[in-house]
């Protein structure tokens, strides 16, 4: 393996998990890659960026089930803008559910646009509880799981890989009630009011 490409699609990139996953990856990738994020100007010439490399690793939050829709209009930019030889393509998805398999839709979006475009699909890494695993005991655990990743796309073998924290369902809604009761206090917001449509409203 070459150069790899690592696209960071979160619509909050700057200040998203997405980066952080896109960090602890550039760490155990060494010299032969480089970091992009995606906003509302770059597309095309990302697009045509991805020929100078041999593999992509696109890195995104779960939205609405699937990609977010910063990735879905690089898509479309890409698909017209296609490299030959084709890069190699990778997914790392990180969704708020503690369960991996949330993130499967989104990955299989990914998988079907390189089958339709003659792009080789390599790994992935689906991340559950991906808001909060990082600040928690357990971030080793997803820090192994990207550098797992990232030797399989260095050595050019495909790996299905997931991760998420050891909590039972109950255990892990009752910490998030917790964690966001505490960060709308933090912003004068009760948690009432996080209950009804008129948090919208303030935002």
């Amino acid at each position: 393996m070459d150069r790899i490409m690592v696209i960071n699609s979160s619509p909050r990139a700057p200040v998203s998990n997405s980066l952080k996953y896109s960090q602890i990856f550039l760490k155990y990738a060494g010299a032969r890659r480089q970091y992009f994020r995606l906003n509302r100007k770059n597309h095309r010439r990302l697009a045509e960026k991805t020929r100078d490399f041999d593999h992509i690793l696109l890195v995104f939050p779960l939205y609405a089930d699937g990609i977010p829709v910063t990735l879905l209009n690089f898509l479309k930019i890409w698909e017209e803008n296609l490299p030959c030889p084709r890069p190699s393509v990778s997914v790392m998805a990180n969704c708020g559910f503690l369960e991996p398999r949330q993130n499967d839709t989104a990955v299989d979006m990914v998988r079907l646009f390189c089958e339709k475009n003659g792009l080789p699909f390599a790994s992935s890494l689906k991340i559950g509880g991906g808001e909060a695993i990082l600040s928690t005991p357990f971030s080793f655990m997803a820090r192994r799981r990207i550098k797992k990743l990232c030797r399989a796309i260095l050595r050019q073998k495909p790996a299905r890989i997931q991760v998420t924290m050891p909590l039972s369902p109950r255990l892990f809604a009752k910490a998030a009630d917790s964690y966001w009761t505490a960060y709308g206090q933090k912003y004068g917001t009760s948690k009432e009011q996080m209950r009804t449509m008129d948090i919208e409203k303030q935002s």
